[in-house]
């Protein structure tokens, strides 16, 4: 609620308690936000974007981290402002002076998340079929359900357990890397998947698997809403933000240049564990079972910190009485909203039985970047709105208060856009037109069972 007071207005009503516990530092923010990059990305979607691009993905990835880098900035300066939960609510409701703009931000955020869950948990579930033999959305389900538990008991244990399982992720990747060096130059690595079709083709190929790749940079706008339990937050979130930017990206290009490199683009696309089949043809038959498991680990790693990020996204927005005030609850020995955490769990178990991981990615991909769009054009119009409000880190770079990189997140975003599947659109303004109704539903119950507290013709504009 401190937002408010930028407007003149006055809390009206009392903050839940207990709050959420300040107990990470940055080195745990940073292998968090890693935690969800690395699993997703290339575990999980590898397979699919060089089914796209070919040998040409590298560049899918170049693509998609200065898509990363513009958006990225824009969400240093804007956690450095607000510090807070329900990040790109937050960021959206103070620029446009809005909460139903800033509702809708989030609520699109809380659906783009609900389907990343998914897409991984479907990856996590085909390397897990591929050892055991079990259903692939039987494994998802499962290990949702699982880590939902993690989630439960604590963000220190979440931390911990995420610090196991990325540290075997960077371990697999890093491994596959230096395999790969005694095969670089083997390839053309501009080569076309459809030689005949033409340069053009080769060039919209490059586009549309940056638009699934992008999906593998997923994770560093989800450190924005751990912010609340972490230490120094205005200084501290930034900076991991950055550090997981441009670590994950010299790993993905390495990493995209060796997969190729060692195996061809058209066998690798057709894996179901993509990456262990790599690793057999590096280090013999053996080597199958052993990045299997990696493979799991990463994308654990990724399921479980975006468990965290909606969970606590929810929490922020019912917080901020935009949801009903039930959902804000923390739990008064573990000290976590329990009851965002069974409504996360809930709809991503549901949400995993939506379609393929390709389909799954597209939606959640449909998502990040509206969200992202929104998030540029926040830290665009706040520079005009709150132009003296302290930005513990501001982005270089302006013509007079214009700042010149969130313009290009703006377009970069636009044209992401415009590259994704067309039914993953139509989900995707589903989700948006859904949000409406909830949010008058859902507010306005919140509202009414505030013990009879009346709000001002004012207020009531304000809402």
């Amino acid at each position: 609620m401190f937002a408010l007071r930028h407007y003149g207005h006055k809390p009206n009503v009392k903050i839940f308690k207990p709050h959420l516990e300040k107990s990470i530092s940055l080195p745990e923010v940073v292998i968090y936000g890693l935690g969800i990059i690395f699993g997703a990305g290339i575990y999980a979607l590898i397979a699919e974007a060089v089914g796209i691009a070919g040998n040409s993905v590298w560049i899918s990835f170049v693509i998609g981290a200065f898509v990363a880098s513009f958006t990225g900035l824009s969400y240093c300066e804007l956690s450095s402002m607000f510090p807070k939960c329900a990040a790109e609510y937050t960021y959206v409701k103070h620029a446009f002076n809005s909460r139903l703009i800033g509702f809708m931000i989030g609520w699109l955020a809380l659906f783009a998340a609900l389907f990343g869950i998914s897409a991984v948990s479907i990856g996590f579930g085909g390397y897990f079929a591929e050892i055991f033999g079990t259903p692939i959305a039987l494994n998802a389900i499962c290990l949702i359900a699982a880590l939902s538990i993690v989630n439960f008991l604590g963000i220190k244990d979440s931390a911990k357990l995420n610090l196991l399982l990325t540290g075997i992720t960077v371990f697999g990747l890093v491994a596959v890397i230096f395999a790969g060096i005694p095969f670089l130059g083997s390839v053309d690595y501009f080569a076309h998947p459809n030689p005949d079709a033409g340069f053009f083709s080769w060039i919209n190929s490059i586009a549309v698997a940056a638009s699934l790749i992008f999906f593998a940079y997923i994770g560093f706008e989800d450190i924005a809403n751990i912010s609340e339990e972490t230490k120094h937050a205005k200084s501290v979130i930034p900076k991991a933000i950055l550090v997981c930017i441009i670590f994950s990206t010299l790993i993905y290009v390495l990493f995209s240049l060796s997969v190729v490199s060692i195996l061809p683009w058209q066998q690798l696309s057709e894996s179901t564990a993509p990456v262990a089949l790599v690793a057999v043809k590096a280090f013999g038959p053996d080597a199958f079972l052993v990045f299997s498991l990696i493979a799991l680990a990463a994308t654990a790693s990724t399921v479980l910190t975006l468990l965290v990020a909606v969970s606590r996204a929810l929490y922020g927005i019912s917080h901020d009485h935009s949801m009903p005030g039930i959902i804000a609850k923390i739990h008064s020995k573990t000290k976590t909203p329990y009851v965002a955490i069974a409504i996360t769990s809930t709809a991503a178990m549901l949400f995993a039985l939506a379609g393929s991981l390709e389909e799954v990615a597209f939606i959640a991909i449909f998502g990040i970047f509206s969200v992202f769009l929104m998030v540029n054009l926040s830290a665009i119009v706040l520079r005009y709105v709150l132009p003296e409000e302290k930005r513990v880190f501001r982005i270089p770079g302006s013509i007079g208060k214009m700042p010149i990189i969130p313009l290009f997140g703006v377009l970069s975003s636009a044209f992401m856009l415009s590259r994704i599947d067309p039914n993953a659109a139509v989900y995707g303004i589903i989700a948006i037109s859904l949000g409406v109704p909830a949010y008058f539903l859902l507010a306005k119950r919140d509202n009414h069972n505030k013990a009879g507290k009346k709000q001002t013709p004012e207020k009531k504009a304000k809402n």
